[in-house]
């Protein structure tokens, strides 16, 4: 591997590749440093602000914080110690154990997760996102978080099986890459809206170039569908590709929005009014404490706006 790399990627055991550094500082998140510590107390502030404001506005609100490979398979390590006590997504729920109407919100992957790690690979190995099972493991966690009633029909659905290069794999000299299954779950939802952006990139055949400002609606009329209206924001880890974490959601419930952004616009939450609010974040952007001043359109103006052929 280059000199250049060895500090972005760990290679651990059994071909499994972990993600240490780069923009977000993966490896040093795991500190009790003072700027990690002020960046806990801001993400519990954020936290508090964002429960009580969806309280006043008669939304559930629930907090997504998928943890990161390192925090779950320590055990797949190499000549690399980590403290796992000391993961960024386990401080912050412990940090607001003492907060009820927080604590609801929060919803606990790292111990779910830890507790299937030595079962299933719940990532893939050449990749730093979550595998289906990951994807499963979290879906049916934030059901019963819920009171909703997963489908648990997902993994007999159609898949498709292929040698998969991952973006930690894919980095490797050699490139390395893995077997993995790519289900395309959509049944019962229908997508009712794709943003320009959207449509554009999807004509193009690059879907996979969209990131912040996506944004898409499925409504689903099965009489199985839990009739709530769930909104989500997220990232790249509830991608509304046919086998992701948006589409188990919108296999669910009656209507769900997804935006892609880790921060809240709540002008679009108040004129939707949801039932449920979700956010989700990679626990390694919680390096990062997100604005929620965020302004979808006019972001996506900035943003999009040249390459759509309308002034910003």
């Amino acid at each position: 591997m280059p000199d250049e790399l060895a500090a972005f990627i760990h290679e651990g055991r059994d071909g499994w590749l972990f993600l240490t550094a780069g923009s977000n500082n993966v490896i040093g998140q795991f500190s009790d440093s003072p700027a990690m510590k002020q960046r806990l107390l801001d993400w519990k502030a954020l936290l508090i602000a964002r429960a009580r404001r969806c309280d006043s506005l008669g939304t559930t609100y629930q907090h997504v914080i998928v943890p990161e490979k390192l925090t779950v398979y320590d055990h797949r390590l190499k000549g690399l110690e980590i403290d796992q006590r000391l993961s960024p997504a386990l401080r912050l729920r412990q940090s607001l154990i003492w907060h009820p109407l927080v604590r609801r919100a929060c919803v606990d992957l790292v111990d779910a997760f830890r507790r299937r790690s030595r079962s299933e690979d719940l990532y893939f190995r050449t990749d730093s996102h979550w595998s289906f099972a990951g994807r499963m493991l979290a879906y049916r966690t934030l059901c019963q978080s819920l009171g909703a009633v997963a489908r648990e029909d997902m993994p007999e659905r159609p898949f498709v099986e292929q040698a998969f290069q991952g973006d930690l794999g894919g980095q490797m000299v050699p490139p390395q890459s893995e077997s993995a299954r790519f289900y395309d779950l959509r049944r019962d939802a229908v997508r009712h809206y794709a943003s320009p952006i959207v449509e554009k990139r999807e004509a193009m055949h690059a879907i996979e170039t969209l990131h912040v400002g996506a944004h898409v609606i499925y409504r689903n009329a099965s009489p199985e569908a839990d009739p709530r209206r769930l909104v989500l924001f997220g990232d790249s880890y509830s991608h509304f590709a046919p086998s992701m974490w948006t589409i188990m959601l919108a296999e669910t419930f009656r209507e769900v929005h997804f935006i892609w952004s880790t921060s809240i616009d709540w002008r679009y939450v108040e004129r939707t009014m949801p039932d449920i609010l979700v956010t989700q974040i990679a626990e390694r952007f919680m390096f990062q404490v997100p604005d929620d001043t965020f302004d979808l359109a006019a972001y996506v103006a900035e943003r999009f706006g040249a390459e759509l052929g309308v002034e910003a």
